[in-house]
């Protein structure tokens, strides 16, 4: 049982795709940020405001460390956790890294109205998300093993996409 970790932009479906995927594939289901705020008892912004991107950063780190440990596991991991080597390379050792790949215009779509998003409380979003595509997605890219574009396409679709993949065939 190999486990599958979701990479990409926030907005991608990294959560929504990673629950579908594992409930088609029977794997349990771990979403990195969860687990974050499971384990704090506190959600995300709080962390943010508290403890600065820096120290959400470290929990995350230490987060993704433990679960990679875990066998036939769906993933879906927090848009900046490329930011860091350690998880890059944790990722990429312990598992399929499945990159979902969206259009920054896609991104806005599907967050405009999410306030639990700390990287996007500002005045312009849109050069928020502009400027993180631009240092993410080779990060994204390099650790990779399969990419899948989500523009456009809804969940089933992907997921049957990833499953294709995973067999080893291509659509």
């Amino acid at each position: 049982m190999r486990n599958v970790f979701l990479i990409g932009p926030m907005g991608a479906g990294k959560s929504t795709i990673g629950r579908l995927l594992a409930k088609e594939l029977k794997y349990p289901f771990k979403d990195s940020d969860r687990e974050i705020e499971a384990r704090t008892g506190a959600d995300i912004p709080w962390i943010f405001d508290v403890e600065g991107e820096e120290g959400f950063r470290e929990r995350e780190e230490a987060m993704i460390a433990e679960l990679v440990q875990e066998h036939g596991i769906i993933l879906a991991t927090g848009g900046g956790v490329v930011m860091r080597e350690a998880n890059r390379r944790a990722l990429s050792a312990h598992g399929l890294v499945v990159y979902l790949r969206t259009s920054v215009d896609q991104q806005l779509q599907r967050t405009s109205k999410d306030r639990q998003r700390p990287l996007l409380l500002n005045a312009d979003p849109e050069k928020v998300l502009r400027d993180l595509m631009a240092r993410r997605d080779p990060l994204y890219s390099e650790i990779a093993d399969v990419t899948i574009d989500t523009d456009q396409r809804g969940p089933k679709v992907v997921v049957n996409t990833i499953l294709s993949r995973l067999q080893g065939t291509n659509e």
